[in-house]
């Protein structure tokens, strides 16, 4: 598995042509997806390790991908600490108890890990079925962005409650972000124990915060969390909306690859940062709503500013939208494949 495409890049070794994966590169814009998620719900799909295996592999059979990403959820590490959580049609992910107090942080379990084993039972089932071909990545979500989940109880537009949470109640926040922190980092050694090649750590709501804020209550425990993780030969891609300002930060703490989003030059970020730090994406998505020849046209645009940089991952600046057709995410996946350094 080291000398695969993805692999050598994440670690900033040359490689022939950049390797390709996406952002929710299984998921909703996909008709074999909703064949699958029409049968179970999305709890059942994540935990039942045969189904979130059969998910995992449809980019790779459906997309030729050069590597398969977990499919899981960020909040399952919330719900395995004691959070109530559930998932609605068309509003998206609920905590039935959120968090307020003391007494409620007080109230969730570290001693996890036993309780996310089907989490390293599906990296078994899929490894399985993978057979050495691609690599397969793992994934937590960051403490901060786990922690707004919990405080709104839910999604948000604006993050009032957990600002308001953060900066009148900081001793609460960093009890409760070291909490998470001590269950993601076993979580992910788990899923190393189980076989993933890579790990992604996903703040996905760090872009709700000032560079202070960032600074104090995600940077440290994203830090702690990489530095415990048993990574040998693992490489670790530190992800967040907002990555084009935090990416300086974030590099401090020493993950392998940084996931950049659409804001930025990225051959700009790639410069600013220590030559051994790879960088990933930094595909606008919505350019896979476009006409195929302006998906071309931008691709080629990003891999020609990239043309001399070792350690170039192509994916995108977030997720691949739910009503993006299909053929345009394949069409794209084709053009990075036929792409030549």
């Amino acid at each position: 598995m080291q000398q695969s495409l993805f692999i050598k890049a994440a670690f900033s070794q040359p490689t022939e042509r950049p390797p390709v994966w996406m952002m929710r590169q299984a998921g909703r814009f996909m008709k074999e997806y909703w064949e699958i998620k029409n049968k179970y719900s999305f709890l059942e799909m994540c935990k039942t390790p045969e189904i979130a295996a059969d998910v995992t592999l449809l980019p790779v059979n459906l997309l030729g991908i050069d590597a398969a990403i977990l499919f899981s959820d960020i909040l399952v590490t919330a719900e395995a600490m004691g959070g109530k959580l559930s998932f609605e049609q068309g509003v998206g992910p609920r905590f039935s108890n959120p968090i307020q107090n003391q007494q409620d942080i007080n109230a969730l379990e570290t001693d996890v890990k036993h309780r996310l084993q089907y989490v390293a039972d599906a990296i078994q089932v899929i490894q399985q079925r993978l057979n050495g071909s691609i690599p397969l990545i793992g994934f937590a979500g960051a403490p901060f962005t786990v922690m707004s989940y919990l405080v709104e109880a839910g999604s948000s537009k604006d993050f009032k409650k957990t600002k308001l949470f953060i900066h009148n109640h900081p001793t609460l926040a960093h009890q409760l972000l070291q909490k998470i922190a001590d269950v993601t980092v076993d979580y992910l050694n788990l899923q190393i124990e189980a076989g993933v090649n890579a790990l992604q750590i996903f703040d996905s709501w760090a872009i709700a915060l000032c560079w202070d804020d960032y600074q104090t209550f995600s940077h440290p425990y994203i830090s702690q969390i990489i530095a415990k993780l048993n990574r040998k030969n693992i490489p670790i891609i530190s992800f967040c909306k907002g990555s084009s300002v935090f990416a300086p930060l974030m590099a401090e703490a020493q993950p392998d690859v940084i996931s950049v989003d659409w804001n930025a030059d990225l051959r700009n970020i790639k410069q600013q940062l220590p030559q051994n730090i790879a960088v990933q994406g930094n595909l606008d998505p919505h350019i896979l709503y476009a006409d195929k020849k302006v998906i071309k046209e931008r691709i080629h645009r990003l891999f020609d500013r990239m043309k001399d940089q070792n350690g170039f991952i192509f994916n995108l600046g977030h997720g691949i939208m739910p009503d993006i057709p299909f053929e345009n995410v394949k069409y794209a996946v084709e053009v990075v494949k036929n792409y030549t350094f």
